[in-house]
């Protein structure tokens, strides 16, 4: 097990580096996608091809066991007190952002696009929810193709990082307050760096809103997780666990109770800021590891195989939540 962590452990070392240069580490990109970037390039090498065998048992322990504990150490960059800050309609708001942007993208990537479910549902719930997290929970929950991650993970990283671009340019052609723009921001950006970086573009007040907005939209990841599960299991893990003759077991992701659990110790625990900074970066180490070890054991030929369909999928995901993300936080908060 060893070999593939101490894989691991150079590629998030590598990936945290690559996040920290000068002109990087403004731009909201994560060091998962950097960590993710070079597993899924020295994992192609044919040199690399002999180290694949040997480091798999480390592999999946990351893929398994620390993405699950990043999850719930991830907890801790929440409390339930954020959910009040701007009232109820604000869990309204994001239940129907993410409800919509699920349900239109599942139906257009399976019945318009021809697409697999697993890439399909990976990429809805990372642009629906909270970006690379939100795809790496639900894949530890389905237990899909390192393929189907990998990609949806490029689609929400692109369209993510376009979203905090274009909503600063936005700002100005929209006539909205800076706080309702900041609501506008949490409900409809990928990525809770990206949110960060496009808010404070904006200004302070639409930053503070972005924020809260945002964090609800994360928490929101634990009924979904929950949701999934058991639709996935009836609809599609019956049907072949049916045909091999074996019976399937309802995928409880247990890490979301976890997640859930450590949001109530920081809402009921003021933690020194050190150890909750320690936490917190703990759990982005265990799921950046994850991601190494995901992009390690993609291949090049399978990505290819998917085609640009997961990102013509994600241009319409982007493009309703641009508008009907607006819409929404205009009609709801406004």
């Amino acid at each position: 097990m060893w070999q593939g962590l101490i894989l691991c452990t150079a590629l998030t070392l590598a990936g945290f580096g690559m996040a920290m240069l000068p002109g990087i580490s403004d731009s909201g990109v994560s060091p998962l996608v950097f960590s993710l970037l070079l597993g899924l390039i020295l994992g192609n090498l044919p040199v690399a091809r002999g180290l694949a065998t040997s480091a798999r048992p480390g592999l999946g322990f990351a893929t398994r066991w620390l993405l699950r504990g990043g999850i719930v150490l991830f907890g801790f960059s929440l409390t339930v007190q954020q959910i009040f800050v701007l009232g109820p309609k604000i869990i309204l708001l994001d239940a129907l952002v993410i409800t919509s942007v699920l349900v239109v993208g599942y139906f257009i990537g399976t019945r318009l696009l021809g697409m697999d479910r697993e890439t399909t549902l990976l990429t809805s719930a990372g642009s629906a929810i909270c970006g690379a997290a939100a795809v790496l929970a639900t894949e530890a929950t389905i237990r899909s193709r390192p393929a189907a991650a990998s990609m949806a993970v490029a689609t929400v990283v692109l369209f993510g990082s376009l979203a905090m671009v274009v909503h600063p340019l936005l700002y100005s052609l929209l006539h909205m307050t800076e706080g309702l723009y900041g609501v506008y921001i949490g409900a409809t950006v990928h990525e809770v760096a990206q949110v960060i970086a496009a808010g404070d573009a904006v200004g302070p007040d639409a930053l503070t809103n972005a924020i809260v907005v945002k964090l609800v939209r994360v928490m929101l990841l634990v009924p979904f997780l929950l949701i999934v599960g058991q639709w996935w299991l009836r609809k599609y893990a019956n049907r072949a666990a049916s045909d091999s003759g074996e019976t399937a077991r309802l995928p409880i992701p247990w890490f979301a109770f976890g997640f859930m659990a450590m949001v109530g110790v920081n809402s009921v625990i003021t933690l020194p800021v050190a150890l909750q900074d320690a936490l917190v970066l703990t759990g982005q180490i265990g799921m950046t590891m994850a991601m190494a070890a995901l992009g390690f054991e993609t291949r090049i030929e399978k990505l290819k195989a998917l085609g640009i369909r997961p990102f013509i999928l994600g241009l319409i995901l982007f493009t309703l939540l641009i508008v009907g993300g607006g819409a929404a936080s205009q009609l709801l908060m406004g």
